[in-house]
């Protein structure tokens, strides 16, 4: 992507537009007639605690929502509740330093599991390099929707693996992270993760379409990613 905006340009990509509008409207619809009553800091808790689950069962883990609920479950499912108890804290770092926040991200997963050097660190060159034209997409004003802003974030993280673990549990919460501090869901009340778990097939058919199918793999996961967020709506504590 060498060009000033873009995500504007993958936006403009047919049916991608109309489709994250749909997905917009349903969201915003969600939180209008469902929440603005009662939206409590109990729900948004909810919301990351289930994100949390889904997001570690797609890392691998076979620990069940009550197990996360009461004990934090598995290894990988502490990692992602790690992840959601500071994860709203850093909207503001998001906005200023992305790469900052995505280290913290990775830094909070992987706390204890890998050693301390590699903490919030990149494996090698190559992904320090991606990581740095994705903080400066991710930092440049663009036009494109912030679903599309989202759905880019996830698959850049996801399928470039920058760090030496929990790649996906960080792709998850950065594409989370950028719905929250752009505006789509600024409480977090939707459970994207949710939302991929339940498409768990597409999902990850979609990742490697991105990593490996060129122009139509991208456009391939946009067109996906609206359906995930749609179902992401669809798995909050409001529906």
């Amino acid at each position: 992507m060498t060009d000033s905006d873009p995500l504007a340009r993958l936006a403009a990509l047919e049916g991608v537009a109309s489709a994250m509008a749909a997905t917009r409207d349903g969201i915003d619809a969600l939180l209008r007639d469902r929440g603005l009553r009662r939206t409590t800091p109990d729900l948004t808790a909810e919301s990351l605690l289930r994100g949390a689950h889904a997001s570690a069962v797609l890392e691998g883990s076979d620990a069940s929502l009550d197990a996360v609920r009461a004990d934090g479950g598995d290894h990988t499912s502490q990692a992602a509740l790690r992840v959601s108890t500071e994860l709203l804290g850093l909207v503001p770092v998001l906005a200023k330093t992305p790469l900052q926040a995505v280290a913290r991200i990775h830094t909070l997963a992987a706390k204890g599991v890998v050693d301390d050097i590699d903490l919030g660190r990149p494996r090698d060159a190559v992904a320090a390099a991606r990581l740095q034209d994705l903080g400066g997409t991710l930092s440049r004003p663009t036009t494109g929707p912030a679903l599309v802003v989202a759905a880019v974030a996830h698959a850049e993280i996801a399928t470039v693996a920058p760090f030496v673990s929990h790649n996906g549990i960080v792709a998850r919460a950065v594409e989370r992270l950028v719905l929250v501090a752009r505006g789509v869901d600024p409480t977090s009340l939707t459970v994207p993760e949710a939302g991929h778990l339940r498409l768990r097939r597409e999902y990850e058919s979609n990742l490697r379409g991105y990593d490996q199918g060129g122009a139509a793999g991208v456009h391939g996961w946009l067109l996906y990613a609206a359906e995930a967020y749609a179902a992401g709506a669809e798995a909050s504590p409001l529906s």
